[in-house]
């Protein structure tokens, strides 16, 4: 899986404008949570080479870059949760889930 890193704010905007041609997923990831990496786990081990043909994937790095999940949930109206995949279409967030919930084919159902 070929991952966008989100590093910085102007990417909220980007993404926004990707997600009027194409689906973007945003995937939220705690590196210092064992239920974020189990939850990363099973989306890689379901992703196909061709989905990237569907949806844009972003990786957002938690730790890191925490204040850009706040910005997500203020721009897309979802509330932060670690882990959490969000699916962003027409520059509206269409699908979020979070924790064990997390399921490649739930969120390709919405793609």
């Amino acid at each position: 899986m070929n991952w966008n890193k989100l590093t910085n704010s102007n990417q909220i905007e980007e993404i926004r404008s990707l997600s009027m041609e194409r689906p973007v997923l945003i995937f939220k990831h705690s590196t210092r949570c064992s239920i974020s990496s189990m939850s990363l786990d099973r989306l890689l081990r379901n992703w196909k080479d061709e989905d990237e043909d569907k949806v844009v994937p972003y990786f957002l790095d938690l730790i890191a870059y925490r204040q850009l999940s706040d910005q997500i949930e203020s721009e897309f109206g979802v509330v932060h949760q670690s882990p959490q995949v969000i699916l962003i279409k027409e520059g509206k967030a269409v699908y979020e889930d979070s924790h064990f919930r997390i399921s490649y084919s739930n969120i390709m159902k919405q793609v």
